[in-house]
């Protein structure tokens, strides 16, 4: 398998998982701005959405969309415990923290990393920002991860988000579970493995 990836982006999540699972990987680097990878090649032609993540099967073909690359790959290797069995309410609840993480978090993040976007878009993105933190300071509350005490591709997932804070200047004292979930998603090896390899530790 091949992870096109962006240094940092959310193509960290599945990256995570590819190491927690131990799966044998190749690694693309993607400039998002000329579009092209690290070989030349032109990525709206792997991916035409032209964002990362994107997962090239060994039968080559490309799956895309974080949240359904890191479910497919959890499902690879069930026996490490990254996503519980399909059809228990367990499997939902980390899929119902996946599709928070990526349509309550993860989107509202959007208009800060766009140059054009104005100050009160920004504010105002940082405010909903605020408010799902919130939400996540309370599930963390009493609990190592998300779904509970075993690590999940949904926590993979949020640690990613929650690094992004600290670019957008986004101070997380105020939740302090949740920083103390960041610190112990960070020093899991995989973890560190994959920020070494892209050149973030």
């Amino acid at each position: 398998m091949k992870l096109f990836y962006t240094p940092g982006a959310c193509s960290l999540s599945p990256h995570i998982v590819l190491r927690e699972l131990g799966l044998a990987h190749e690694l693309e680097k993607v400039d998002l701005r000329s579009h092209t990878t690290d070989s030349g090649a032109d990525y709206y032609a792997i991916n035409p959405k032209g964002y990362v993540p994107a997962l090239q099967l060994e039968n080559g073909q490309i799956l895309t969309e974080g949240p359904a690359i890191v479910q497919y790959l959890a499902d690879l290797k069930p026996e490490a415990g990254l996503l519980p069995a399909a059809g228990t309410l367990e499997r939902a609840r980390v899929q119902e923290w996946l599709g928070f993480i990526g349509t309550e978090l993860h989107k509202n993040f959007s208009p800060l990393f766009n140059p054009t976007t104005s100050d009160d878009s920004k504010n105002a993105a940082r405010a909903s920002i605020a408010k799902r933190l919130s939400y996540v300071e309370q599930a963390l509350s009493g609990q190592a991860f998300l779904a509970g005490e075993q690590f999940s591709v949904a926590d993979a997932y949020l640690f990613v988000i929650l690094a992004w804070c600290q670019h957008m200047q986004i101070d997380l004292a105020p939740y302090p579970a949740v920083v103390a979930f960041q610190q112990r998603v960070a020093v899991r090896p995989a973890v560190q493995q994959a920020l070494k390899a892209e050149g973030l530790a």
